[in-house]
């Protein structure tokens, strides 16, 4: 078996080998499924080509999860005061300019291209996760919906993104990082987080792949009995 996110094949098959199926997650519910977008504001999109080609991919997911009868979220960032040990680790320049791109501008607000409805779900995070206590109420706005499977897209893969998803994860969600939908930093970084979440902490999946498990699920909910269906 071959992962259609490149996933390199000796850790595949090792995956395989421990539970004989490719995806830990056959199968979608729709209606307790929600895309979490993360961070695709203005100044960060404007600043990273990877990210501008893949809203297409992005939009594409919303739609399907809307159209199943799941939930999108979208994920902002902004920090009210400067985190105690972020100069020490970042330096104090790039510190100061993660701290002002979530006060001022395009920081704060949706890339325009991506389209968001208002059924739709907004949070703000205050640290790198969407899912750490206290730093973000996404959790509690998608538990009000019922929602037990996550999907992850948006950037940076492998910090903000894998951030959460990993929290996620330990919330006992299940969670797809969706390989076509997110943007990590130099080569490499992007790939390593979607080995290490494949092998031990969730799915990964590319986005027509999600579309197809959403649409499959949909339609054949829609053929049930009705009584049936108040069953599931």
């Amino acid at each position: 078996m071959q992962h259609p996110s490149g996933i390199p094949q000796k850790i595949v098959n090792k995956v395989v080998a421990r539970r004989g199926r490719l995806h830990a997650f056959e199968s979608l519910a729709p209606e307790a499924t929600a895309l979490v977008v993360i961070d695709l504001d203005e100044s960060s999109v404007q600043a990273d080509p990877v990210s501008q080609s893949m809203i297409a991919a992005v939009n594409a997911l919303a739609a399907a999860v809307r159209a199943a009868g799941g939930v999108v979220a979208w994920v902002l960032s902004r920090m009210d005061a400067m985190p105690k040990h972020f100069s020490a680790i970042l330096g104090e320049a790039l510190a100061e300019k993660y701290f002002n791109d979530g006060h001022a501008g395009g920081g704060t607000r949706l890339w325009a291209g991506l389209h968001m409805v208002r059924e739709d779900v907004r949070a703000t995070k205050s640290g790198a996760s969407a899912f750490f206590p206290g730093k973000c109420d996404l959790k509690a706005q998608l538990d009000a919906h019922g929602i037990d499977t996550v999907l992850i897209a948006g950037l940076v893969t492998n910090i903000c993104c894998e951030s959460s998803a990993r929290d996620a994860a330990e919330l006992e969600y299940k969670v797809i990082l969706i390989s076509d939908a997110l943007s990590g930093h130099a080569h490499g970084l992007h790939e390593a987080t979607l080995a290490t979440f494949y092998r031990i902490f969730g799915d990964v999946r590319p986005s027509a792949e999600v579309i197809g498990l959403l649409q499959e699920s949909h339609q054949g909910a829609a053929y049930l009995p009705t009584s049936s269906r108040n069953r599931q």
